[in-house]
């Protein structure tokens, strides 16, 4: 085929792509924030209130002037009244005067007055109306400031933050039990071949089950993305047509899988070319798996055609379908994927000029992580099972050496 002699690399791809993409206005929903892990917030949000709401103690101690327990030590104790106790979960009433003490616990309010807590560990209670500190503390000491943590009207998230489990805490803590987030990108997946069947089924001899698009939608749904099933679609035309131009019209991407054939890939990216312009962008990629790639923009919809292996299928839909996502949620900065450094246990070899993606499994040795290559054909899914991520050949390498370091992004 023409095109594969034009082959560019991934990234050129991918920014070739993202490109061509025209301004993307998301859509915005309500929800919970106590159901929003993982979404993209889709409003800058400001405090309403100090953070804490209140001066609060970080230990458990006597609430005191810090004044009072200067030059304090073991063998020279200062001598202070204890005047109370601050309860849990109620306001101080007490007002601390120079030469008293109150006891406050650990969250609780700091009663007027005072301006530092000596830790209960550094005094010593001498029967039920005074104490002893042992050790001086300096203004401040062992107290959360009202506002500290943040101030009234300060913006504490910008539109375009991923949420997660801190976020979410935050977001509680001020009182915002309600949030306005990005609605998920709908990502329609397009699986063909004469020879696909449903997973359910029975294959009959030259007959294989769907993996690819419920594979691509696990994929999607880790993205953010809400992942639509268009079906299996058979090796013709005019059907995968139909069935992409209903795609077009609800989804915000488009994902078609096609058949290892010359005439299958052929078949994708001339419908691709009737959706809409500019049509097919890239047509062959200088990566291993997954050469046959197709990117495109048809009416300003992005669509991604992909090998049918399910191997190819994975790590190109990872390395295109990730991205595209975090566009069209608006992230205000790209996801940074997991990943560990690792001692290679066997050489590689590679051809120059093409990227290689290599599944690897990762082994505890004595020195630290083994990346063991988990070697097998691109069809073949439980190659991938198997491992625990990749390692990139880099287009300008041979290969790599047994026992180089490398880099393993985590699946």
């Amino acid at each position: 085929m023409p095109e594969f002699l034009r082959l560019i690399t991934p990234e050129e791809a991918l920014q070739r792509w993202l490109k061509a993409l025209p301004p993307i206005e998301p859509r915005v929903e309500e929800i919970a924030t106590a159901s929003a892990l993982g979404r993209v917030l889709a409003q800058d949000l400001s405090a309403p209130e100090p953070l804490p709401p209140f001066p609060r103690s970080t230990v458990d101690g006597y609430a005191v002037h810090a004044a009072d327990t200067f030059g304090a030590s073991a063998s020279l104790p200062a001598y202070l009244r204890l005047v109370g106790e601050v309860p849990m979960g109620a306001a101080a009433s007490i007002h601390i005067q120079p030469g008293q003490a109150a006891i406050v616990h650990t969250g609780g309010m700091i009663p007027q007055g005072a301006d530092a807590v000596v830790m209960i560990e550094d005094t010593q209670q001498m029967g039920t109306a005074e104490i002893e500190v042992l050790k001086p503390v300096a203004v401040g000491q062992n107290i959360l400031a009202q506002g500290e943590d943040v101030q009234p009207g300060q913006v504490v998230l910008k539109a375009g933050s991923l949420l997660r489990p801190q976020e979410i805490g935050g977001l509680m803590a001020l009182g915002l039990t309600t949030i306005a987030v990005v609605s998920k990108p709908r990502v329609g997946l397009i699986s063909t071949g004469d020879e696909v069947i449903p997973p359910a089924e029975k294959p009959r001899p030259g007959q294989v089950r769907d993996v690819n698009s419920h594979a691509l939608a696990a994929l999607v749904q880790r993205g953010g993305g809400e992942p639509l099933l268009y079906g299996i679609i058979p090796d013709d035309p005019q059907s995968l047509y139909e069935a992409a131009r209903r795609a077009q019209g609800e989804c915000d991407l488009v994902v078609i899988t096609a058949g290892s054939s010359v005439s299958a890939r052929d078949m994708t990216a001339q419908v691709v070319e009737r959706l809409g312009k500019p049509g097919v962008l890239v047509h062959g990629i200088a990566i291993r798996p997954g050469k046959p790639t197709i990117l495109a923009i048809a009416d300003e919809l992005p669509v991604l055609g992909l090998p049918g292996n399910p191997v190819s299928a994975l790590v190109v839909g990872r390395l295109f379908i990730l991205p595209i996502l975090q566009r069209l949620l608006g992230l205000r900065r790209p996801i940074l994927h997991p990943g560990v450094s690792a001692t290679l246990s066997t050489n590689l070899a590679s051809e120059t000029g093409r990227e290689d993606y290599v599944p690897v499994r990762l082994v505890q040795g004595d020195h630290g992580w083994q990346a063991e290559p988990v070697f097998g054909r691109s069809n073949l899914i439980f190659t991938l099972v198997r491992a625990d991520g990749w390692i990139r050949i880099p287009p300008e390498a041979t290969g790599l050496g047994d026992g180089e370091q490398v880099w393993v992004t985590l699946f």
